[in-house]
Parts: structure tokens; sequence; C-alpha cells
């Protein structure tokens, strides 16, 4: 039986704002997952827990074959989002690769023990508490780069300077190392996840997004549900 051509068109995964959602659809193309279930026997002799074969296919299963825009940061992100084999151990957890850089790069993006999306270089660095995080910040940062009236580049020591005052954290993506700040006519992202993943101060960046209205700050677009029409 011939296998259903995948659609190019992706439908975003549930549990994603408005905005994200409309990221996706509009600005993402989906191409073939892969089969990883066809390793399992062969991973589960190399010692990784059937827990975490399971844990890489649904990751597969809901992320797998999703390329998104280039991120704004990271040398733009991954190139497609998918599993590989689970990396770690009983003691010290484990890991899922979390999909092909864009460019060579000093780390790799991966899903944490508790699902968090982040990159492992020097030390694992969780950037977001889940990979809905990853793609809400992909999502903003693409809608506030269209609405903003200025965007200021500010990078090394300064970022520790800017004053959140008057800000407060934007959740839907779920920030670690990386947070978003909203204020009354700004967005404030803030990318430290470099600097602590590659003991680097000197990578720590954000990206101001001044001008904006309550269109553009996207007050309007976090909830969740159907899509407008």
């Amino acid at each position: 039986m011939a296998a259903t051509p995948t659609s190019p068109v992706p439908v975003a995964p549930a549990g994603l704002t408005r905005r994200a959602e409309s990221f996706v659809a509009c600005e993402g193309i989906r191409v073939a997952r892969q089969d990883i279930e066809r390793h399992r026997e062969a991973w589960i002799e190399h010692g990784v827990p059937a827990a975490e074969i399971d844990r890489a296919v649904a990751y597969e299963d809901r992320w797998g074959g999703l390329a998104l825009p280039p991120a704004p940061f990271y040398e733009s992100g991954p190139r497609i989002l998918g599993a590989d084999v689970p990396e770690g151990s009983a003691a010290e957890g484990w890991w899922i690769p979390a999909g092909d850089c864009r460019y060579s790069m000093a780390y790799g993006f991966m899903i944490g023990p508790g699902g968090e999306f982040g990159i492992d270089g020097y030390h694992w660095t969780p950037l977001h508490a889940s990979t809905e995080g990853w793609v809400e910040s992909l999502a903003l940062a693409d809608h506030a780069r269209r609405w903003a009236k200025t965007i200021t580049r500010i990078t090394g020591e300064a970022v520790d300077s800017i004053d959140l005052e008057g800000y407060e954290p934007v959740p839907e993506v779920r920030g670690l190392t990386d947070t978003w700040w909203r204020g009354k006519d700004s967005l404030i992202a803030l990318y430290r996840g470099e600097a602590v993943g590659m003991d680097a101060p000197e990578c720590l960046e954000a990206h101001v997004y001044g001008g904006l209205d309550e269109w553009g700050s996207s007050r309007r677009l976090t909830a969740g549900g159907p899509r407008r029409t």
C-alpha cells in the first residue's frame, strides 16, 4: 500500500496560542516524519530505556518534519524539528535530539529529561520549558518584527543593564534561560542561552521591539482555541 503523501501545509499541534498556530500554518512547511519506531529494538540493545524511546516517538509524532523560518538567534535554530536516538544514562537522565542545526555549530538542540527545549554545548542549557515555548518565541519574534517601529539589538554586558521595571514576563514562551517581556508599547527578548551554555558572557543578547500598539504587542493573540475567520 502506498504511503499517504505528506501535506506541505502544516497543522499546528494543539496547545499553542492563536498567534503561534497562524505562524506555523502560514510560515512553516511539513516534510515527511522519520519512522524512528523501526529503530526500537536496536536502541534497546544499546541500552536506551523503552520509556525514552516512547518519548522520542511522541516528540516525532508531534513535531517531526516541521520546518520553521530561521530563528533570530542561535544561528537560526534547527532546520527541521525531529527526534533521533536518545542520549544519556539512568544516573544523569536522558536527552533527545530536537532537530538538525542549520549550520555547523558548537552545540545541538535537545529535549531535556523534563521535556525542556534547549542547547547542549559545554553545558546542557534549557531555553524553554517545552518545545511549545520555543515555537511561541519564534512566532512572537516574527510578529514583533513585522509591527515594531524600532528594533534595537543589545549585546554583551549591556544586556544586564536593561531596566525591566514596568514589564511583565510573556508566559506562553515558557522561558527558562531565554525570556520575553511585555511592556506598554514594547517587547523585549532576552537570549542568555549561549552565554550560559558556552560559558561566554559576551554572547548575551537582547532584542527590543519598540513603538508597538496593542495589536503589535500581541496582547490579543495569546489565547488558544479556534482561529479567527
